[in-house]
């Protein structure tokens, strides 16, 4: 199973919970349901509907997220992108092993915009 998993992440590498306007992107690439690559990508300026083209343009499978606005769900849907929202507020590290090993829980989405 091979996956590319993005989370949107602070400075310090742990999730933002406004996808939107995160300084950064976690972009875990897993083989086999192990993390085998991490690299911090520096998104491009905020603009809708920008966001998710741009992250399956870099190959992005699965999206982990706090919150996501539901346009933003839609268009990741139709760019064949999978979205999990809901993270609790953990490393992307921690967020993307405990998705590959089904240990992690992903509750509401907790953004309404």
């Amino acid at each position: 199973m091979n996956k590319k998993i993005a989370v949107p992440v602070d400075e310090n590498g742990i999730l933002d919970g406004h996808f939107g306007h995160c300084k950064f992107f976690a972009v875990l690439s897993a083989d086999d349901k192990k993390v085998v690559e991490e690299k911090m990508l520096v998104p491009p300026p905020h603009e809708p509907g920008l966001l998710p083209k741009w992250l399956a343009g870099q190959g992005v499978t699965d999206v982990l997220a706090g919150g996501m606005g539901q346009k933003a769900i839609q268009i990741f849907n139709y760019n064949e992108v999978n979205v999990w929202v809901g993270a609790p507020k953990k490393s992307a590290r921690e967020l993307a092993d405990g998705f590959l090993d089904s240990s992690i829980q992903f509750t509401a989405n907790y953004c309404d915009h």
